[in-house]
């Protein structure tokens, strides 16, 4: 299969999603030493979006302006899938992004999060046709899309634009098998046409970062020096045809660990793979809210509850049954904002969830629980 990126393209990407924040705002100045640290060890791939709030204004003080254009990559994405947009209003999402970035020109330039419930809206308001546009224009090198829903919607993209440069697809090891997320399945279907991927969420929105005990236990037993997200990164990594792999990264420490095993990179060796499939075995008995921390279900929500910082707490108990912890994370979570208990059903949050979780249902249970 040809793929159409070069193989010698770097497999780790900087994912502008979670940078470190002081207070509300991102803290720039720990992010221009992230960034410096990333290039430095010969990394180019940046990722932001024109939803991650801050993140492309970040993007452009810690990177842009600092380094010459040609030293690095950068994606970005338009949202068009949100109530009530319009053609005009969709479009002028470029040329924002091209301002908050000052980035002159983006190498890949993404349709946003893709699903069955919105897709049509990116034809209706003509959004493929520009992004061609702006490619013939010199703004954009490469474009993509990034894609939440199942296999069969995957295929029909793919063979309606069979231009498309690439793909980004939700890809780890817990969710490889998962028939929400539907991880091979979605791979499957992107290698059959021949399209080169970037992997999102290959630590599950962290929480591969800190498993169960049980699956710590396991990487532990053979490989004690090495950090559990270390596991999650280079099984993405070790597929064939992906241009990069996206580490959402929020301080200088995880960028370092990050680095101490993407620089020199190893595809994971037989003995690696078979561990992988004894944690997803494990992984496939949990009980945890498969909640990654994308934060797209908070902005609806008439109730104003940090729908995701509660399923973290819920998980606390859920996970490793730490109740009193994960009471006293809860009641910090929802200071000021709204609790589990005052969902009102309207299922706001699980029209725009990328995992296609049961908020409602989870947020009763945390109420239960928690509260």
């Amino acid at each position: 299969m040809q793929d159409y990126f070069g193989k010698d393209t770097p497999k780790l990407g900087f994912g502008m999603m979670r940078l470190p924040r002081k207070r509300i705002s991102i803290d720039v100045e720990q992010t221009k030493k992230m960034v410096d640290l990333f290039l430095e060890a010969g990394f180019t791939y940046f990722d932001t979006a024109f939803v991650y709030p801050g993140s492309e204004e970040a993007t452009g003080k810690a990177l842009v302006s600092r380094y010459p254009r040609e030293s690095f990559t950068l994606a970005t994405k338009l949202n068009a899938g949100i109530p009530g947009m319009t053609e005009k209003i969709a479009k002028s999402e470029f040329n924002t992004s091209l301002k908050r970035t000052g980035a002159g020109y983006f190498d890949y330039y993404l349709l946003h999060n893709l699903l069955e419930s919105n897709y049509k809206k990116y034809e209706k308001l003509r959004i493929w046709e520009f992004a061609d546009e702006q490619k013939k224009n010199g703004l954009i090198k490469h474009i993509g899309f990034s894609f939440h829903d199942g296999p069969e919607l995957l295929d029909r993209l793919l063979t309606e634009h069979p231009d498309v440069d690439f793909v980004q697809l939700q890809l780890n090891y817990a969710d490889w098998e998962s028939e929400k997320v539907c991880s091979r399945q979605n791979y499957e279907v992107a290698r059959k046409h021949g399209k080169s991927i970037v992997i999102m969420e290959p630590v599950k929105g962290g929480k591969l970062a800190d498993p169960p005990e049980e699956v710590k236990s396991l990487f532990l037993s053979y490989a004690p020096q090495s950090s559990f997200a270390s596991w999650a990164i280079r099984f993405a990594a070790s597929l064939e045809g992906i241009i990069t792999v996206l580490s959402g990264m929020s301080n200088v420490q995880q960028v370092e660990d990050n680095i101490s095993y993407m620089r020199d990179f190893k595809p994971l060796n037989s003995e690696e793979q078979k561990i992988i499939r004894e944690a997803q075995k494990i992984l496939g008995k949990s009980v945890a809210v498969p909640c990654t921390s994308c934060h797209y279900c908070v902005d609806g929500c008439p109730q104003s509850i940090p729908i995701p910082d509660v399923f973290t707490a819920l998980n606390t108990h859920l996970s490793n049954g730490r109740t009193a912890e994960a009471r006293e994370s809860y009641e910090k979570a929802v200071k000021g904002s709204g609790r589990a208990s005052d969902c009102i059903n309207c299922r706001a949050c699980e029209s725009v969830c990328p995992q296609h979780i049961d908020i409602t249902g989870f947020l009763k249970q945390a109420a239960g629980i928690l509260e």
